[in-house]
């Protein structure tokens, strides 16, 4: 995988999920984030870390709803690609998602008929690669089929009492996203990672610095409130990102390499 910030030094790396998190807050708080990394491309990598799949993300780029990321971890982990600058295609690496694939192997082929007949999920739409995700009814799930899920070898997970995805065993955002960020030789005291649902804990779990922006879920906010490295943002959305740039420091630090690149020397 070929960075496609590899001409320029990065000083801080955002890492964010989209739904309710980056695509979250108000109008005006997502333009004050989106113009502050556009302005600092030179020394800002943008990586989503998202369950969103890369056909959603190219269209959404294209119309200009958000920033273009220089990397993405997509469908919850299972996909790790970069961007072609001058194509703007997102690509994924298969080197990468080797591990991945092996773990994932023939899917969920021999459960597929259980899953079916279970009452409470019924299947997302779209071609997944290495995952399925389902419509998640909690009230009507039977919580057996999480065992027989595990059983077969994957993982279970259930975030924001909505979606629930079957995932290689140990794959999910944090780890994908640890295994992009070594590739890419990315310092970890340079990243910051945000999220809003369970989906986005085993980030928190990387010990990166975090924020679990205003709007977070319940379920998620509970897992994190002892852990010193993620910050319980009051603002919602992106201005919960905004807000954890300023309290951890990375504004100062992006204002400071800025001002190293004007100075002139004597």
């Amino acid at each position: 995988m070929n960075a496609p910030n590899e001409n320029k030094e990065v000083v801080f790396t955002l890492a964010t999920d989209l739904d309710g998190t980056f695509l979250g807050g108000s109008e005006s708080e997502r333009q004050a984030l989106y113009n502050w990394i556009e302005m600092h491309r030179s020394i800002v990598e943008l990586i989503f870390v998202t369950g969103r799949d890369l056909p959603f993300i190219e269209s959404a780029c294209a119309d200009g709803v958000m920033p273009w990321p220089d990397f993405v971890v997509g469908d919850v982990g299972t996909t790790i690609a970069s961007r072609d600058q001058s194509t703007n295609r997102l690509s994924p690496d298969a080197t990468m998602e080797a591990p991945i694939a092996a773990l994932w192997g023939e899917g969920i082929a021999a459960i597929r008929d259980h899953l079916d007949a279970t009452p409470g999920i019924t299947p997302q739409t779209g071609p997944f690669r290495y995952r399925m995700s389902y419509h998640y009814d909690p009230n009507r799930f039977d919580r057996v089929t999480t065992r027989v899920i595990e059983a077969a070898g994957f993982d279970c997970l259930i975030s924001d009492d909505r979606f629930l995805d079957v995932l290689p065993r140990g794959v999910s955002k944090g780890p994908s996203l640890l295994r992009l960020l070594e590739t890419q030789r990315v310092p970890t005291n340079r990243v910051l990672v945000a999220g809003d649902t369970l989906n986005d804990l085993s980030m928190f779990e990387t010990g990166l610095q975090g924020v679990a922006v205003g709007n977070s879920e319940p379920a998620l906010m509970r897992k994190i409130e002892d852990r010193e490295n993620v910050l319980a943002a009051q603002r919602h959305g992106a201005g919960g990102v905004l807000e954890a740039i300023e309290f951890f420091g990375f504004a100062d630090t992006v204002a400071r390499a800025i001002e190293m690149e004007m100075e002139v020397p004597a």
